[in-house]
């Protein structure tokens, strides 16, 4: 029986949302429930189909093209000169490769991003763009997959966290409305 650790593991962690999940390890959940294919993962490609289908022992076929296509890895840059520091680029870093402050430029630290592309949506200047990880002169190595996972377990518990207390402040609030 192959676990959702082991189709987990064999997943490159970018936590991209373009298989049509929120993340690798929900991914790895369809999978094992038989509930999406083998080939909906543009950054694995080619090669993590074929580690899946040895593993899974279901057929390797071509990456869907509904999912995106397959390149090689990026990672995001931001135009210094064009951003305005509003840090709606910093929520949806899956790995906090991000960083900044409210009306203050922001960077990509090279050696976390994992090239998901999820910042570029939110950015009202459009001042990230993607470029390949191979073109940048001094760019770190990329991210492992273990090192992805680790950031993105924790960015998830950070947000966790933060709502549950967001909530509880609302809750006490509404509370102390109504004893008044």
């Amino acid at each position: 029986m192959v676990s959702v650790d082991d189709i987990d593991a064999l997943l490159p962690q970018t936590q991209c949302t373009r298989c049509g999940y929120h993340g690798c390890r929900p991914y790895a959940q369809a999978i094992s429930d038989s509930a999406a294919a083998i080939n909906q993962c543009p950054p694995g490609g080619a090669a993590t189909i074929a580690a899946l289908a040895h593993l899974t022992r279901h057929a390797a076929v071509a990456l869907n093209p509904v999912n995106g296509v397959e390149g090689p890895p990026l990672v995001a840059r931001i135009d210094e000169e064009a951003c305005i520091g509003c840090a709606k680029c910093l929520p949806p870093c899956p790995v906090d490769a991000i960083i900044g402050a409210q009306k203050q430029m922001h960077t990509v630290l090279l050696g976390l991003c994992t090239g998901c592309e999820l910042c570029i949506a939110p950015c009202p200047v459009d001042c990230i763009t993607m470029v390949p990880r191979a073109d940048l002169a001094e760019s770190p190595a990329a991210p492992s997959s273990a090192d992805n996972r680790t950031r993105f377990e924790a960015h998830n518990s950070r947000t966790t966290l933060r709502a549950r207390r967001r909530a509880e402040l609302v809750k006490a609030a509404k509370k102390a409305a109504r004893a008044l």
